[in-house]
């Protein structure tokens, strides 16, 4: 369970950090102004959407510490490795599957082929868990 006080405490950091406004923060993740109001005064608590939109929007900010505390903020260095490996991931994983152009077209659909067309829907984002805790969020 996440301490409302201590995440407003958090969070007062991270305002602190980038020299932010409640109001431009909350413009910056797209949240409405009044949800910041509420959990830095510890009237609501975060929702996931919430914290995961900290999280992508400013990448200082780990995930861990946001929630808990534990870790460290900023987290510059870890976080730039991480993103570079993220980078490298998503153009790996591209490159090795087939392109939307090539899958709809007639006669090139392999069997063994997990990509479909068929729904006409596409993936907006694939989150991934690892059991230590960690996580990857891929957008399309």
């Amino acid at each position: 369970m996440v301490n409302t006080e201590k995440f407003a405490n958090r969070l007062n950091k991270i305002l602190n950090f980038y020299d932010l406004s409640a109001a431009s923060f909350a413009d910056q993740i797209e949240v409405g102004r009044s949800s910041i109001s509420h959990i830095l005064s510890g009237r609501n608590k975060p929702s996931l959407d919430f914290v995961m939109k900290v999280v992508q929007n400013f990448p200082e900010v780990e995930l861990y510490w946001l929630l808990n505390g534990k870790g460290t903020f900023p987290s510059t260095s870890q976080k730039e490795t991480t993103h570079k490996k993220e980078n490298k991931q998503k153009q790996e994983v591209s490159a090795s599957y087939p392109k939307q152009e090539e899958i709809a077209k007639p006669g090139n659909q392999s069997s063994d082929s997990f990509i479909s067309n068929k729904s006409g829907k596409q993936i907006q984002k694939i989150v991934i868990f690892y059991t230590d805790g960690s996580f990857e969020a891929f957008e399309n």
